[in-house]
C-alpha cells in the first residue's frame, strides 16, 4: 500500500473512531495510537497531521458542503464511514495544494477508501457527492 494511501486510511480510521465515541477521547490521541499501531516506518508523519488537524478544524463547513452536495442525506444519516471519507476528500479537494493533491487524486483515493471501509455502494454515493463539488468548484470540469 502507498504511504499516502495508507496515510489516509489512518487519517479515516482515527475520524471513524472520533465520531463514534461522540469526539472523546481526544482526535489527537486517537492518531497518535493509530499510527503507532497501522504505520510504523511511514516517513511523511506530516501529510498525517495535516489532513487531521485540516479536517476538524473545517469540519462544519465540510458537514455543510456535504449536506449542500447531498441534501436527502442529512449528515447524521450518512454511515460514520461515508462520511468521515467524504470529509477527508473533500478537505483535499477544497484546502490542499493542488500539486501536491490534484483534485481528481483527491477524489480517487476518497472513492478508494470508500470501496475499501464501506458498503457496497459507499464507492459511487462517494464519487457522487465529490464529484457535484468538484464540478462547482472547477468551471472547466463541467
Amino acid at each position: 500500500m502507498a504511504s499516502r494511501h495508507l496515510s489516509r486510511s489512518i487519517v479515516m480510521q482515527s475520524l471513524y473512531e472520533w465520531d463514534f465515541y461522540q469526539k472523546k477521547p481526544t482526535l489527537k490521541s486517537i492518531a497518535e495510537r493509530n499510527v503507532k499501531d497501522f504505520g510504523p516506518g511511514l516517513e511523511d508523519l506530516d501529510f498525517i497531521w495535516r489532513l487531521i488537524e485540516g479536517v476538524q478544524k473545517h469540519m462544519p463547513e465540510l458537514d455543510k458542503i456535504i449536506e449542500k452536495a447531498a441534501p436527502e442525506w442529512p449528515i447524521q444519516q450518512i454511515s460514520i464511514i461515508d462520511r468521515n471519507v467524504l470529509r477527508i476528500g473533500l478537505f483535499e479537494l477544497l484546502y490542499a495544494d493542488k500539486q501536491e493533491v490534484p483534485p481528481k487524486v483527491a477524489i480517487n483515493e476518497a472513492i478508494e477508501l470508500a470501496k475499501t471501509f464501506a458498503g457496497q455502494t459507499s464507492g459511487k454515493f462517494i464519487n457522487g457527492v465529490l464529484g457535484t463539488v468538484y464540478k462547482q468548484i472547477e468551471p472547466s470540469a463541467n
